[in-house]
C-alpha cells in the first residue's frame, strides 16, 4: 500500500487531485468550496489547508489530527 502524504503547504488544487477522496474529508472538516469543481479549479490553487483552516477559524492541529486518522501522513 502506498503511504498517502498531506502536505498542508500543497493547495487544495494539488491535494484532491492527488487523492479525490480528500475532497469529501475537507468538505466534512467545513471547506464547502471544494465539492465544487471550479471553486477547486480557481480558489483551490490559491489556498492551502494551513491558509484554509484560518479563513474558517477551524483548529489546524484537530484537522491535521483527522486527516491522520484517515490513513495520511501530515506534514505541516
Amino acid at each position: 500500500m502506498t503511504e498517502k502524504k498531506a502536505d498542508l503547504n500543497k493547495t487544495l488544487y494539488e491535494l484532491t487531485t492527488e487523492y479525490p477522496e480528500l475532497i469529501d474529508i475537507l468538505f466534512g472538516l467545513g471547506f464547502a468550496g471544494v465539492k465544487n469543481p471550479q471553486m477547486r479549479e480557481t480558489h483551490g490553487k490559491l489556498m492551502t489547508v494551513k491558509t484554509g483552516c484560518g479563513h474558517l477559524g477551524l483548529d489546524l492541529g484537530q484537522v491535521s489530527e483527522i486527516l491522520r486518522s484517515k490513513g495520511f501522513t501530515v506534514t505541516e
